[in-house]
This record gives structure tokens, sequence and C-alpha cells, in this order.
């Protein structure tokens, strides 16, 4: 398999593993792009490993889990004025509201927790291959989900 190759077969699934990883899609595509630069420059390697797919994207988490949060990275989430008048409540917009809400919880949780949940429920992984992405024991992989989703309930019990 050539570089060209992998990229034309895997690069939508990578795309959609970050946005789940960053909550945005455009800061998403920057990770996507600085991950397959790595990539390609180090394509004789990654071609050798056992799964080339499973070797990138421990190389794109490694990439979040890594990525120093510069000015320019700060997430604004746009709330309606408050002196507006209430909109009536229909089911697309509730739905986006739970979303805005889910991804508000998760960006709050550290990056290796999120990283762990995403793994787990996005990318249906076992724990074993959580464990060699994200570089740790598969025990810390389970303290991490479950740390992540204690978290969460707390955060839903106090929104109820």
């Amino acid at each position: 398999m050539t570089y060209a190759d992998f990229a034309d077969t895997r690069l939508t699934a990578l795309l959609r593993y970050a946005v789940l990883l960053t909550g945005d899609p455009h800061l998403a595509q920057d990770l996507v792009q600085e991950t397959m630069v790595r990539v390609q420059l180090n394509w004789r390697r990654v071609a050798r490993a056992d799964s080339p797919d499973r070797y990138v994207r421990r190389m794109l988490t490694n990439q979040y889990l890594d990525w120093q949060r510069g000015s320019w990275f700060k997430r604004v989430l746009l709330r309606a004025d408050p002196g507006e008048p209430p909109v009536a409540a229909v089911d697309h917009a509730q739905t986006a509201a739970d979303r805005d809400q889910i991804w508000g919880w998760l960006t709050r949780l550290p990056r290796r927790q999120r990283a762990a949940l995403v793994l787990r429920f996005y990318e249906d992984l076992p724990d074993a291959e959580i464990a060699e992405v994200l570089g740790c024991a598969v025990g810390t992989v389970r303290a991490s989900i479950s740390r992540a989703l204690a978290t969460l309930r707390a955060e839903l019990v106090e929104t109820s």
C-alpha cells in the first residue's frame, strides 16, 4: 500500500475521529493535516507496522494529547442574547441544545479521558487496543473511562 492509497481510504475516518476528539471540525482538519504530514514523512515505518491504520490513529491521538493550546485556540460557544424573546421549542432545537450540552461536558474532561471515551464508544475498540493507542496499561484505560463516565453522570445530575 502506498501513502496515497492509505490517505485515500482512511482520511475520512481519521477526520471523523479527530472531530470527536477536538469538538471542532476546523481544528480537526488542522490536526489531521499535521498528522498526515508526519505520516508521509515516516511512511516507510508506518507501512511496516502490523496495522498502519492503528499506527496512524495512535499518531493522531498523541498529536491531539500533546497539542499545545495557543491563544488562537479558544472555544467560543455562541448563545442567544438574554434580552431576546424566547423562540418556540422544536425538536431540532432541542436536539441541537442537547448536543451542545454534551459537547460542553466532553470538553471539560481531561484529554486522555475524552480520547478513551471516543475510542471506546465511537471507534468501538476493545480495552487492549485503546491502551495501545493511548500508550498506557489496560487498567489505566478502564480507570479513565470509569472516571470520565462518573464525571458525565455528575454533570447530568447537576443539570437535572
